[in-house]
This record gives C-alpha cells, structure tokens and sequence, in this order.
C-alpha cells in the first residue's frame, strides 16, 4: 500500500511541474500574441492592377478584414500601392474567394520563389493573394519584378510582402532552426489573423495544375480536420523518421510540411494535446514550450515541430496523397509514388537543392522549364515540348525514367487552357 502511495505522489508532483512548467512559457507567447494586437499598419499590399480580379463563382468560404496587415516593425508605406486601412470600428467581413498562397524567402531566394509564383499563376483561373514573407532586402526585388509581368496575368492576383518576424525573446532560436527563416510558417496563423484558410508551399515548389485543385481539397476536411499535408515517405525501408527521429512524429513515416494547407482559423481556435501537461494548449503557447523540451532532439526544425504536434493531434491532419508533394526520395532509388504514376505528378518538391545541381537533372529540367518561360508564349512550343526534349537527356536516373510523371498532368493543364481559349473563355 505504502508504494502505490509513493507512486501516487510521485505522480502529483510531476503534474505540477509540468503545469509550471508550460505556464511559465505563456507569458512569452502572449507577449508574442500581444504584439499584433498594438495595431495595424500596412505592409506593401499590391493590387496587381488598377482592375479588382475577377472572381470566380465557387468558394470554400474564406473570410478576410478589408485594411492592413499586423506588424512588428512601422515600414515606410508607398501610398500608390498600399490598400487603405480601416478607420474606427472594424469593417464588415466581406466573402472572399481569393486563393491565399504564403511563402518564406530568405537568402537566394528570389529567383526560385518567383517559379514557384509563376507555376502558380499559369495554369489556374481562380484569383491569388501571394503573401509573401521576406527578407528586408528582398522586398524591392519581388515588387520589380511582380510588377513587370504582363497586364493580363496580373489582374489575377494580389501580393502582400512581410517581414520576418519571430517572438521577440527565442528570436534568433527560431531564425536558424532548420534553415534560414523556415520556422516562420509555424507563426502564419498568429500573423495573418483574417485570412480563414492559407496554402503554404516551400519556394522549391512548382505547380503543374491549377492551384485551386489543392485548394479545393479544403472541402474534404471533415470536423476535426484543421491542416493538410503528405507522407514523408511512402516506403518505410528508406523513411527517415521511423529510422531515426527522437521525438514523436505522425503517422508511420512522418509528414512533411514543404506543402501545407491549413485552416487557419480552427488552428487559432483549438486547444491542442501535448506531452508536457496535462492541460491542452492553443497554438500561441504551445509553440515556445514545444522548443524548449525538443530542440535538442529536432533534425529537421518546425516540420519535426508539426510532427510533435500532429503526433498527439491525429484527428487534426488531413493525409493528401505523395503527387501532391512529389520529391526525388519518390524516385531516386525508384519510383515508389503509385499516385503519380497513375495520374501523374500535381506538385513537384525540389528538396534539397535539386534545381540548382546535377544531382537529379530531371527535376532541374522541369524548374528551368518553368523560369525560362515567358508569360503569353504558346504553352505547347515554348514550355511543353522544349522540357519534353530535356527530359529525355535524365532517362540515365531513376527520376529520368519516370520523367513521364512529370508530364502527364502538365499536358492536361496546357490542354484545358488551350480549349478555355479556342471557346473564348
């Protein structure tokens, strides 16, 4: 009797280190938190044009607040560019059926994230907003160049540029966890507080269908559902997390957060599970107490983070399939994505630099493609047929051999745009 007593207090006092604990952390995220809340100043919000996109029939119900976005920093603001802010009570909630598209550039950066917003524009009809979350000096280089694509593309879509912005205290910490900047995506729910649904994509991304294809996979979230994303890896033998991670990650294999779609909204508004108390916690003070107890065991920053949290939370995560986040572990020692080589790949990832080596000629074939391509030429003659060519010169690797998957959805994308075209649509 005397030991389960013992145990039974061994128990209580845990507990309450462990609420202490997390509680002591709070104050940062509040302090965190209570940043945006000072007030709102806008940050280079660009209207495309001097036209409103137009919009498109069909929605999944994303609200945003007409005015600026929350900052910690006061920039210069351009007035030829800048939307004008709210004055005194908040205005209306208004239906919006923009695509809203975040990523986080930092370092050389520039040119692969302009790609990946090209691909994203290209193929799809539906109206963007691309937040874009830079570094300072960046911010003039993507306005210059936004700006100077052609008329008839940018009335459809928007661009916001961010500073970086971690909390205050751990600032430094969460700046070089991973890579450069990449941890700010754990943050996007906390700083863009009026945007109900967001894709994030890594800026290694290429788009080869429309966006609103994923976007569209917002409507399959069931009630608990608040974020979406793929498989690390499909095939367990070569997988990583299950190998080799120390900490808890979702799932058989992992996740990864290079393509993530959330719900931002239920992501502020849920109290999470964790295993530092037994008290569930809301985003905003869960994420500082969640480094603190992980960053020496993390390999891989905010995305073995997600996986902590999606561990303990598996209602919470929607699972889309591998063509939605398509990478060379699906080829590299052969192909071992079934979904894209029955439908071909929607997304590809160029992870670990792929783009920029010769490591995986395929994937590069296909990035060059894409930013070598000029807005208004023909998609057939200049994008299709030209990467079909480069593609041929891979086949001597795995991801060469199954180039074909690399193709296959883009020839559908062009050919849908080619029959928009012919009906005058």
């Amino acid at each position: 009797m005397r030991c389960y007593l013992h145990a039974l207090l061994l128990c209580m006092v845990f507990a309450v280190f462990s609420v202490l604990y997390v509680f002591n952390q709070l104050p940062v995220a509040s302090s965190f938190e209570s940043q945006y809340e000072d007030g709102w100043t806008d940050r280079r919000t660009k209207q495309s044009s001097g036209r409103q996109p137009r919009f498109g029939a069909q929605d999944t119900g994303h609200i945003v607040r007409k005015g600026g976005v929350p900052s910690l920093f006061d920039h210069q603001e351009d007035d030829r560019t800048r939307e004008k802010p709210a004055s005194g009570s908040v205005q209306e909630a208004t239906r919006d059926e923009r695509i809203h598209l975040a990523v986080v550039a930092c370092g050389p950066r520039l040119e692969e994230t302009l790609a990946m917003l090209k691909s994203a524009l290209l193929f799809g009809a539906k109206p963007l907003h691309f937040h874009i979350f830079a570094e300072d000096h960046l911010h003039g280089s993507f306005g210059q160049s936004l700006d100077l694509w052609p008329s008839v593309f940018q009335t459809r879509f928007n661009y916001t540029t961010y500073p970086i912005t971690f909390p205050s205290e751990n600032a430094k910490e969460w700046k070089k966890l991973f890579k450069p900047c990449a941890s700010q995506r754990l943050f996007l729910p906390l700083i863009l507080k009026d945007v109900d649904s967001l894709l994030y994509v890594d800026t290694d991304i290429l788009f080869l269908q429309p966006v609103e294809e994923i976007w569209s996979l917002l409507s399959l979230f069931n009630s608990t559902h608040l974020a979406a994303m793929a498989p690390e890896h499909e095939e367990p033998r070569i997988a990583w997390y299950n190998r080799f991670a120390r900490h808890p990650y979702y799932g058989k294999t992992g996740v990864n957060s290079g393509v993530m779609l959330m719900n931002m909204t239920r992501i502020r508004e849920k109290y999470f599970k964790n295993d530092m108390t037994s008290v569930p916690l809301k985003w905003v003070e869960l994420l500082m107490p969640l480094l603190q107890k992980y960053k020496l065991n993390i390999t891989w920053g905010d995305q073995d983070l997600l996986n902590i949290i999606f561990h303990h939370n598996p209602e919470s995560l929607y699972v889309f399939p591998c063509q939605w986040n398509y990478r060379p572990d699906h080829c590299i020692y052969g192909s071992n994505c079934l979904e894209a080589e029955q439908e071909g790949v929607f997304i590809l990832h160029g992870n670990r630099g792929v783009y920029h080596d010769d490591k995986q000629p395929a994937f590069r074939a296909v990035y060059e493609a894409i930013q070598k391509y000029t807005f208004g030429d023909n998609l057939v003659q200049f994008l299709l047929l030209p990467l079909e060519a480069n593609l041929q010169e891979t086949k001597h690797t795995y991801c060469g051999r199954a180039s074909h998957m690399f193709t296959k959805r883009l020839k559908q994308s062009i050919g849908v745009l080619q029959q928009e075209t012919i009906e005058g649509r």
